[in-house]
């Protein structure tokens, strides 16, 4: 479990085809390995990832085929900048959402646009993810966690502050970044408790008449 508040930032030094699917080295020379041991998980651009080989500046980690399908990683290349956050520990401050590091689908920027000293950027998503998404909620992009400060229809608009900007790879953000996106999972666990049972499942709407019914409006 992770908070998506990034801890550093590393670099992809490893992509190596292995068997069918992948395994990456991830250099950083600002994330502490110190209490890093093998099998703990590091959140990579929001792809929670098992450590396998540990080094003093970065680790290994596999990629199976599943995350491969799923999140931007197919894609990557040697020498790219990711962000890293190391798992939760039960004394640690919660400083963003709950965030599981596994990626729900693939987000693209469609436009940026200044906000005073911050930077508006909007993004779209698949209409099956953006019932997900409201206004004012929470997502991961790339590992990072953000504030939902517009939706509309299959988009929605996240208001970067500097000091986000620096400390992640938000800066490189431009018009067609495509990026991993994690939904709020509480907004999915809610969808599927209203659901029942997986045979109502496809004929089941969630209202605010069933969510009234459940208790969890009034």
């Amino acid at each position: 479990m992770f908070t998506g508040i990034i801890e550093a930032t590393g670099t992809l030094t490893q992509l190596q085809p292995k068997g069918g699917d992948l395994v990456v080295r991830v250099s950083s020379s600002s994330l502490d390995m110190s209490d890093v041991n093998l099998g703990d998980s590091i959140a990579t651009n929001g792809v929670c990832l098992t450590v396998t080989e540990k080094f003093q500046d970065g680790f290994k980690a596999d990629v199976s085929n599943e995350t491969l399908s799923l999140t931007r990683f197919a894609e990557y290349k040697k020498g790219q900048t990711v962000n890293l956050e190391k798992a939760l520990q039960p004394a640690s401050r919660l400083g963003g959402h709950l965030v599981s590091g596994h990626v729900d689908g693939i987000a693209e920027v469609v436009e940026i646009t200044p906000n005073a000293r911050a930077t508006d950027y909007w993004l779209s998503a698949p209409a099956s993810l953006m019932k997900y998404i409201p206004y004012k909620g929470s997502v991961a992009i790339d590992g990072i966690s953000l504030t939902v400060n517009a939706v509309e229809q299959n988009r929605f608009k996240l208001t970067i502050v500097p000091h986000t900007a620096q400390e992640t790879t938000i800066a490189g953000f431009q018009v067609g970044s495509e990026l991993n996106l994690e939904v709020d999972q509480i907004a999915r666990y809610l969808e599927r408790l209203i659901q029942g049972e997986p045979s109502a499942a496809s004929e089941t709407t969630l209202t605010t008449s069933l969510l009234a019914k459940a208790g969890f409006i009034k």
